[in-house]
């Protein structure tokens, strides 16, 4: 029997199956929603079954409650391939009157979702799922809790990740079919899965016919300028640069929007605190895919590649631990925001809880220089901070690729390898 790793969303599906009736659960094909919530569920019903999708396509339309029946939870796998469904399984929530009834899984936003669809608000909760965090996958040892650095705990571990084994896990990723296999089986999955994007499903998602090769250069373009703020002017004009046809910003604004439907790119937003002067606070999302493997599929390279681009690693690297960050967060009901003021400090991530606690994170890909650099940035960053009209940091973090130990520094700094993070 095929071995099941444990997710972090796991149990944010569980808590939400206690509160509301359906659960839909987001997010990148292949990245694992199907066999978490088959773990999950006690009956399921797969839309995409070749053999059947025609059929389940006019039963949603004539009679939808037929594909509803089954022990609860029961889940409804690609159900945007008939988004009639929604509204089914939103009356049937209503009419039943209970929690943990259904449970939705979709790899896009569909594009037919109209005026006639209501929104499920306080019957059908959303949640995002993404590619295998480290932690999930076994490549980190989880002795240091992101709980645990909000709750101020001291804490202590070792590694002995080499810097190309890091390496290995970005252009790998977070795919669960590159878990336990060769090097050269492990790495195809992150192009072939590019493959699908750029030759499939950037088209699919919308019926929008879209060039693959201009998919190429948005995506490569989006991988140079990974874990960047930079303006989507400069993305369009370096597609046209490899491009001599026109490619004007509404062709361009359709291709992305592609991409986040089918969660391809999930950018960063700003996060906007109270400080003590009028500094002016950038705007600007920063730019992440899903998955770092996905950056290293647009721009053609490996393991080696990397190495030898210890700048480029470096924002590749960031794109990992914000993907790590996101799903860790997201056990904790919360967010990651990055913060640049006009001054030109910056923090790479912060993560900001419901409840209002935050923590402040630098990701630096190693190396003793590197590491005081970023404690140097959060100590900046939270001296101004207005402690007076929010709370101070719960914590301070330095992120790294390889560094020896996780220990909290004389300044309260924390540094951790994030091969030993966890949720």
């Amino acid at each position: 029997m095929k071995k099941y790793y444990q997710r972090v969303s796991d149990k944010v599906l569980l808590d939400h199956l206690e509160s509301k009736g359906a659960v839909l659960i987001e997010g990148a094909k292949w990245c694992g929603k199907t066999t978490s919530a088959k773990h999950i569920a006690n009956s399921f019903i797969e839309m995409d079954r070749p053999d059947m999708t025609d059929q389940y396509q006019q039963m949603a339309r004539i009679n939808p409650a037929n594909l509803l029946k089954g022990e609860v939870p029961h889940l409804i796998d690609e159900w945007q391939i008939a988004t009639s469904i929604w509204n089914a399984v939103r009356y049937e929530v209503d009419q039943r009157g209970e929690f943990g009834q259904f449970i939705l899984t979709g790899s896009s936003v569909p594009a037919n979702l109209d005026e006639s669809m209501h929104t499920g608000t306080g019957r059908i909760v959303r949640m995002r799922m993404r590619p295998m965090s480290l932690f999930e996958s076994m490549d980190s040892n989880g002795q240091v809790s992101l709980n645990d650095l909000f709750d101020g705990k001291d804490i202590s571990s070792t590694d002995n990740h080499s810097i190309e084994d890091i390496a290995f896990l970005i252009c790998r990723g977070g795919w669960p079919a590159a878990l336990n296999r060769t090097e050269k089986v492990a790495l195809r999955q992150a192009f072939d899965y590019y493959d699908a994007v750029v030759n499939d499903d950037i088209s699919r998602v919308d019926g929008v016919k879209r060039d693959s090769e201009r998919t190429k250069r948005v995506m490569k373009s989006y991988a140079r300028n990974v874990s960047t703020q930079v303006s989507l002017e400069t993305i369009r004009s370096d597609v046209i640069n490899n491009d001599i046809e026109t490619f004007d910003k509404e062709s361009l604004y359709g291709y992305l929007n592609a991409l986040k439907r089918i969660f391809v790119i999930e950018d960063s937003p700003a996060w906007n605190p109270n400080l003590r002067s009028k500094t002016a606070i950038r705007t600007s999302d920063t730019r992440y895919f899903v998955d770092p493997s996905i950056a290293v599929a647009s721009l053609g390279i490996g393991p080696k590649d990397l190495i030898n681009d210890l700048e480029l690693m470096g924002l590749i690297f960031e794109n990992l631990c914000v993907r790590d960050l996101r799903v860790y967060a997201d056990a904790s009901d919360g967010s990651v925001y990055h913060y640049r003021d006009k001054t030109g400090l910056e923090c790479d991530a912060v993560i900001h809880l419901r409840n209002g606690s935050y923590g402040l994170v630098e990701v630096k890909l190693g190396g003793d220089k590197l590491i005081e650099e970023g404690a140097e940035n959060l100590k900046k960053l939270a001296e101004r901070i207005d402690t007076e009209k929010m709370l101070e940091p719960a914590f301070m973090m330095v992120l790294c690729g390889v560094a020896p130990f996780a220990y909290k520094r004389e300044d309260g700094v924390y540094v951790v390898p994030v091969t030993c993070l966890k949720d």
